[in-house]
């Protein structure tokens, strides 16, 4: 009898020439006029491909051999490259990385927005490649993934693990070595915390089962220097969480808030969980042109801060403040782009769906002497009312840094038919900013086009658009 449950095998296509990237960071081939969508290559290679699955326009596919290497190919840095998944694009070259962020932010708006735009100002390159991030989530397991050649030789291994999630597994973490995205003393603490744990038998997390004690360690290093720690357990054990932290505050006399929360849930978020700070200050401070921005455990603060700093300075060029404009910076966050920008225009209104992140935002002005600022807190398409408007006054200019999910259709309603002067559209996502371009086209046309690289080894790219009421 047929095995209903056997995996269907599909054919390997051999030779074939892989063409450009695309979306998502996957490349392009075609065979007998079919797409073909790969990741894992680069534009150049020749290889063998495996079809794993089929639709009607096009095929996915993941190479099984190579036969030729393009010239765009570099040697990965990372000795976890290919099995960690979190920096997928290694093996091309820096410049190769910006020309197709570059083209890929070009090419959503062109064929999703379907309006006139004007020549794109080149892509600003991050200056930092390696070690750019300041926060990184480690997640401890007692089921660490193995890699193929740890499985080949035969030898046992620890299989408690603290690293990153395996792409497509929550159950499976990667045990980590040497991380290239965070700055020292992250692999120095993140090492340490994971030789103290076995050491004394502290419990790695069963995910599966929902036992055991360690869960997640967060590492924020700020542009100050100061250093916060946050380890995640899932019950409270005094003497274990006392051990554990006595251990890093000695050892790392560095860290300056040091944190634990105990977090017995399904899942590891915390943000509706008490934070214990054990040591030190409940935050960290980050700064752009003298302005101090507060970063407490549960702060949402741009992960490359160099970079976020070169992002909201073009997006202020793009508004081209005077010092008498009223700003609305809609989705402000920790009102970090609000205060930035608040002492060259006359006041801001700062929106944002997080109430404990306008808590951040008000902090923030107050702690920098910044008082031309008011923040709210709520849904988007509730709050950006005509009560807000007829209370604050028509906006001269807007800035909007949305999610990747792109404005709500009311919010892109209502700013038509607020009609600011100027809206300065701050993207992590361009296809869904091409979207709304489309949408607003009615009333405005583009001016400016800024690709920015936040995450350099990723496909990720931010952009920056000047809209200009006609």
């Amino acid at each position: 009898m047929r095995n209903k449950h056997k995996k269907k095998q599909f054919e390997v296509l051999e030779n074939v020439k892989i063409e450009e990237m695309v979306a998502e960071g996957k490349c392009l081939a075609r065979h007998n006029n079919m797409v073909i969508f790969v990741a894992g290559v680069a534009p150049g290679d020749v290889v063998d491909l495996r079809v794993t699955r089929k639709k009607k326009s096009f095929l996915k596919a993941q190479p099984v051999a190579f036969r030729e290497y393009s010239a765009l190919r570099v040697e990965p840095f990372c000795e976890h490259f290919g099995v960690c998944g979190g920096c997928k694009w290694q093996h091309i070259g820096y410049d190769t990385q910006l020309h197709y962020k570059q083209k890929q932010v070009k090419d959503n708006l062109e064929r999703i927005g379907k309006v006139a735009l004007p020549a794109f100002d080149p892509i600003l390159g991050s200056a930092k490649t390696r070690y750019y991030r300041n926060k990184l989530e480690f997640t401890f397991s007692n089921n660490g993934w193995l890699t193929n050649e740890q499985i080949k030789s035969a030898e046992e291994f620890d299989r408690n693990a603290l690293g990153f999630h395996i792409p497509g597994r929550f159950d499976k973490i990667l045990d980590i070595r040497h991380c290239y995205l965070q700055p020292d003393p992250s692999n120095t603490i993140r090492l340490a915390v994971r030789a103290y744990a076995r050491e004394h038998g502290l419990e790695f997390f069963d995910v599966v089962k929902q036992q055991g004690f360690l869960r997640n360690l967060i590492i924020r290093t700020a542009n100050t220097g100061e250093l916060m720690v946050i380890l995640q357990v899932f019950r409270h054990d005094e003497e274990a969480i006392e051990g554990i932290m006595r251990h890093l505050q000695a050892t790392f006399p560095e860290i300056t808030s040091l944190q634990y929360v105990v977090n017995s849930k399904g899942n590891e978020t915390y943000h509706d969980l008490e934070v214990v700070c054990y040591h030190g200050l409940p935050y960290i401070h980050e700064e752009m042109e003298g302005i101090r921005f507060r970063v407490g455990p549960k702060s949402f603060y741009q992960t490359n801060a160099d970079q976020a700093y070169e992002l909201y300075r073009l997006a202020r060029e793009f508004a081209g403040l005077t010092g008498n404009e009223l700003v609305y910076d809609l989705y402000t966050g920790a009102g970090t782009i609000a205060n930035f920008v608040a002492r060259q225009c006359r006041e801001v209104i700062g929106i944002e769906y997080v109430p404990s992140a306008i808590e951040d935002a008000k902090i923030n002005s107050a702690i920098n002497n910044i008082t031309n600022t008011t923040f709210y807190a709520g849904d988007m398409k509730d709050i950006l009312s005509d009560e807000l408007v007829a209370r604050h006054g028509r906006p001269d200019v807007v800035i909007t840094d949305p999610p990747r999910a792109g404005m709500h259709e009311d919010v892109v309603e209502k700013l038509l038919q607020v009609h600011p002067g100027r809206i300065v559209y701050v993207s992590c996502n361009p296809a869904t900013q091409a979207r709304d371009l489309e949408l607003l086209s009615v009333k405005y046309d583009v001016a400016r086009v800024q690709p920015v690289d936040m995450f350099p080894q990723t496909h990720h790219v931010e952009n920056i658009v000047l809209l200009s009421a006609k």
